[in-house]
Formats: C-alpha cells, structure tokens, sequence
C-alpha cells in the first residue's frame, strides 16, 4: 500500500484551496457568460463592441474599488451614484462662468466629494448611525444639490483641448480596439487598491474592523479613523469617475449615476467580498465588474429589452450568494 508523503499533500491542499476561493467561481461564472454572448452573437466578441464596454467599465469599476475597502470594513455607501453626478456638475459651472480656471474647478469638485466623504463617516463612527440609513439620506440630499444648482439641466462639459481633458478622457488604439485613458487610471488604482489590502497594515486593519470591530479596538486599531478614510476614499473616487465619464461624453448630467449605487455593490459582492465586512477581493471585484458590463451589454445584443438588465443582475447575485455562501460552508468543516 503506498503512503501518501506530506510533500504530496501540500500541493494538493493548495490546489484544492485555490479551487474552492470566491474568485475561481466568479470566473467560472464570468467565462460561462462570455462563451453564452459570443455564441448567441459572435458580434459580441468583435473589437468594436469590447471597445464600447470598455470605455465604459472603468468608471464604474474606479468606483467599485473603494466600496469593495468599505464593505471589507464592513461598512458601505449609497450615495455614491449621486457623487458621480455632483462632483462634475460643480466642476463644469466652475468652469464655464469664469470664476476659476479648470484645474481649479476641479480641485473644487473632488473637495467637495472628501467633505461629503468627511460627513458619512463622521455620522456612522461618531454617532453611531447605520451607514445604510446615514448615506441614503446623503444620496438624496447629494442628488437633490445636484437638481436644485442646474434646474434639472444636463450641462455640456468641457472640451477644450488640455492637459485634463487628455489626462481624464484622451483615448488610444490599440489593434482594432479604442480604448480611453480611464483604462489606466483604472489599472492604477486597481495596483494600488490590491497592495493596500493585501500588503499593507491597513489592508489588515481594514480586514479586522470588519471581521471584528471590538476585537480590533482593543488591539490597539484605529476604527473610527479607518472608516472615515475609507468613506472619503469611496466619495472621491466616484466624483473622479463622474469626472471622466463627463469629459469622454462631454455631458455633466444632474441625474447621471443613477442606480449605479446598488450596481457597483453587485459588482463587488459576485467578485466574493463579504456583504458583512471581514473578507474582501480586488481580484473578484474586477472579475464582477467585468461579468456585469458583459451581461448588460450582452443582453442588449440578443435582442432582450435593455429594461430586463435588472433581472439579470438580480439572479447572478442570489446564484453568487448562493455559491459563496457553499463555498465557506465547505471550508468550515475541512
């Protein structure tokens, strides 16, 4: 009878382990979905529509990486659809009366998306408010600034030829693709947002609030602060996108970002962040935001109305929960 060596074990366990994480079943998910759209309509693989995805997906990915730090905290923030229509609706009246030049309109519309950051955390960690109560009052009080200062008007946005413009909404080719600078903005963030959680002592004290919060205090962390950090870090990185997605379609719109709060949790959860805090992934969550721009724009290929995008989303993320939910299961009794 042959004995099984510990060297034999090791990898197996490993393997085992990678086999059963969060990511490996959002990708599977995400590359049965793939093969389902190209297969109803190869159009959906072909270079023109990947360039329209994304151009799009960055923006609201840019967004998903600071809500997947504030679930990992175990909080997260509603208003942030209504920043990304706040943030470039201040920068473009700025701009467009006179009264500052564009660089400095747009320093002024990301100080206004930390102070907005500033009040939700200082509502949920010092007064002790769920966040979900304090920052749904913020998006309507956000989205209704944004109304009330344009009359309900969208404003066309800046496209005079300049440094921002090319820094925030230039665009590229590469092959047959058109590609836009959010790409890299995004793929920098994505570097940066990865080695903060998963190499740094505040991606382990971000971890530990939301495992534990109490625990985590008497270790000597610093909650309050972390959390409130993390809300001005989610408010400024969804005017920032607001802010591109204004330049690249030359429209600052009052009620742009609607919805986008509950889609870009969507994303983060499918990817295998934890709803309750404790656990995040970055490398999830751009698999999840990848898998929700595939299926919205793949529905619209086949012929689905664009209306049913809803039911689509709402039936991946039960199927993901349902599987996250197995998978942790699993590793609980090994």
């Amino acid at each position: 009878m042959s004995v099984v060596t510990e060297p034999d074990v090791l990898p197996r366990r490993r393997w085992r382990g990678i086999a059963a994480s969060p990511e490996v079943a959002s990708l599977i998910i995400l590359a049965i979905v793939l093969i389902g759209f190209s297969l109803a309509r190869p159009a959906f693989l072909s270079p023109l529509n990947i360039s329209n995805m994304m151009a799009f997906l960055p923006e609201l990915g840019i967004i998903a990486l600071g809500m997947t730090l504030l679930l990992t905290a175990g909080e997260f923030d509603l208003s942030v659809g209504a920043t990304f229509a706040l943030g470039p609706v201040i920068v473009m009246l700025l701009a467009q009366s006179g009264v500052v030049d564009i660089g400095t309109a747009l320093a002024i519309g990301l100080l206004v998306c930390i102070t907005i950051g500033i009040i939700n955390g200082l509502i949920v960690t010092k007064i002790g408010i769920s966040s979900f109560l304090v920052t749904l009052s913020m998006l309507m009080i956000v989205r209704g600034v944004a109304l009330y200062i344009t009359q309900g008007f969208p404003l066309k946005a800046w496209n005079e030829p300049g440094v921002f413009v090319t820094m925030l909404a230039g665009s590229f080719t590469l092959g047959g693709f058109r590609l836009y600078t959010s790409l890299w903005w995004f793929i920098g963030l994505t570097i940066l947002t990865a080695y903060i959680l998963n190499y740094s002592k505040l991606g382990n004290w971000i971890s530990a609030i939301g495992s534990n919060r109490n625990a985590a205090v008497a270790r000597g962390v610093p909650a309050d602060r972390v959390k409130i950090g993390l809300f001005i870090l989610t408010s400024v990185l969804a005017g920032l996108a607001g802010m591109i997605s204004a330049f690249r379609i030359s429209n600052a719109s009052p009620v742009a970002g609607t919805g986008y709060e509950l889609e870009v949790i969507a994303m983060v959860v499918v990817g295998g962040t934890a709803l309750t805090g404790g656990r995040g992934t970055v490398l999830g969550t751009i698999i999840g935001a990848f898998m929700l721009r595939a299926i919205r724009n793949g529905i619209v290929l086949i012929g689905v109305p664009g209306l049913a995008f809803n039911i689509f989303v709402g039936a991946i993320i039960l199927v993901m929960l349902i599987v996250h939910a197995t998978i942790q299961k699993g590793s609980g009794r090994r």
